[in-house]
C-alpha cells in the first residue's frame, strides 16, 4: 500500500537523523516523496524550470553542486558562473562548476530547509525526475546570499503546493535496431576526430557503451583490474596532476577539473575531501573498469571508465587538457600503468 505523506511524516519523526536516501530506500518510498511530504512545513514545492534556476543561481555566489548516481556522490563548492541555455542541453561553466543539464527529465523542484541541533538552518535546492530520483542539488554555503536565494525560491515557487506527487513509472527501454559489426564499429571508432563523437557514433550503430568496449579490441579499450581504481586516486593525488572526474546520471553531468589531493577510503567508500571538491565512491558497486582511447585530430585521448552491475557508466576519468593540444603524457602514462585484468580474473 502506497504510504501518505502523513505516514512518511510519522515515520520521518521516528528516525530523524538517519540520511534522506537511506530512508527512502528502507521504507520502500522514492526520495521526492519523502521531500515532498515536508511542503508547508520544512519545504516549498518549485518548477523545475532550468532556466529561471541556472540565471538566479548566479546572484547567490558560493554553493554546493551536488549530482549523483547509485554508486557515485560529485560535489563542488563554488559560484554558478557562465550559464549557457539550450533547448536540449544547457551548461554551467564555471571554473569550479562545471555542468552539463538535459532538461528532459527534470519534473519536481523543492526549497528544503533542515534545522541543526544548533538551532542553524541547512538551505537546499533538491531537483528530481518523474520516478522521484534525485538529478541535482544545491546547498547553500556560509557564503551564500540568502536574500538572492530567497528571490529564487520566490521565482520557482509551484503553483500548487502539494505534499504529495504522483510518480510515473520509468518507461521501458525503447527497443533498438540490429547491433553493428565488430568490423564497423571499429571503421567509426578509427575515423573519431573528436570525444564528443562517441555518443551518438554508438546511437547509431545500436551499441550500448559497454558493448561497445567490450568489442572493440583491446588497441582501444582494455579491461583493468579492480585495484587499478584505487591506484588511480592514489597516483594522481601523489603527483598532483591535474585530471578531470565526470558523475552524472540522465539529467545531469557533473565536471572536477584539476588536481586531487586528499584520498580517504571509508568502508566501501573511496573518497576524495579537497577544500572545493568532494567525491564519493562505492568501490563494492564497481563490477568493471576500463581503459579507453578514443582517437581525435589532436591525438588519441584516453580515459578510465567504471561500470555498476547493471552494466551502466558510473563515472570517468580523463587527463585535464585544452581543445586543440595532445592529453598530458603523465596521465596517458599513469592509465597504462595500470594493473589490466588477467585471463583467469576475467574468467
Amino acid at each position: 500500500m502506497r504510504k501518505t505523506a502523513q505516514d512518511i511524516r510519522a515515520l520521518r519523526a521516528k528516525h530523524p537523523d538517519m540520511r534522506e536516501r537511506d530512508f527512502a530506500r528502507i521504507h520502500a518510498i522514492s526520495e521526492a516523496e519523502l521531500v515532498a511530504a515536508a511542503v508547508g512545513e520544512t519545504a516549498i514545492r518549485l518548477r523545475a524550470d532550468i532556466g529561471t534556476l541556472l540565471n538566479g543561481l548566479t546572484a547567490v555566489g558560493e554553493v554546493m553542486a551536488l549530482t549523483r548516481n547509485e554508486s557515485a556522490v560529485h560535489e563542488k563548492i563554488g559560484p554558478y558562473e557562465k550559464v549557457v541555455l539550450g533547448p536540449m542541453a544547457s551548461m554551467v561553466l564555471g571554473e569550479q562548476i562545471d555542468l552539463r543539464i538535459f532538461p528532459k527529465p527534470w519534473s519536481h523542484g523543492y526549497a528544503v530547509e533542515k534545522r541543526n541541533v544548533d538551532g542553524s538552518v541547512r538551505h537546499s535546492l533538491q531537483f528530481f525526475d518523474a520516478q522521484g530520483m534525485a538529478i541535482h542539488k544545491i546547498h547553500a554555503r556560509p557564503g551564500t546570499d540568502l536574500e538572492a536565494w530567497g528571490v529564487l525560491v520566490d521565482n520557482l515557487r509551484h503553483p500548487e503546493q502539494s505534499d504529495t506527487l504522483d510518480l510515473v513509472e520509468a518507461a521501458p527501454a525503447a527497443a533498438s535496431g540490429t547491433p553493428a559489426s565488430l568490423a564497423t564499429l571499429r571503421e567509426h571508432w578509427a575515423a573519431m576526430t573528436d570525444t564528443h563523437q562517441f555518443f551518438p557514433m554508438l546511437r547509431k550503430l545500436n551499441l550500448p557503451r559497454l558493448d561497445a568496449l567490450e568489442m572493440v579490441g583491446t588497441d582501444y579499450a582494455w579491461p583493468l583490474d579492480h585495484a587499478a581504481i584505487t591506484a588511480l586516486f592514489e597516483q594522481a593525488a601523489a603527483s598532483a596532476l591535474p585530471i578531470m572526474v565526470f558523475v552524472g546520471n540522465h539529467g545531469c553531468i557533473q565536471i572536477h577539473a584539476g588536481p586531487i589531493h586528499t584520498v580517504s577510503p571509508m568502508g566501501p567508500w573511496l573518497n576524495v575531501m579537497d577544500e572545493t571538491f568532494h567525491l564519493h565512491l562505492r568501490l563494492d558497486q564497481i563490477v568493471s573498469a576500463w581503459a579507453v582511447r578514443k582517437p581525435t585530430a589532436d591525438g588519441h585521448v584516453t580515459s578510465v571508465e567504471l561500470y555498476d552491475a547493471g552494466r551502466e557508466l558510473v563515472i570517468q576519468f580523463f587527463g585535464q587538457r585544452q581543445e586543440g593540444t595532445d592529453e598530458r603524457a603523465g596521465w596517458r602514462d599513469l592509465v597504462e600503468a595500470l594493473p589490466a585484468l588477467s585471463t583467469s580474473n576475467a574468467a
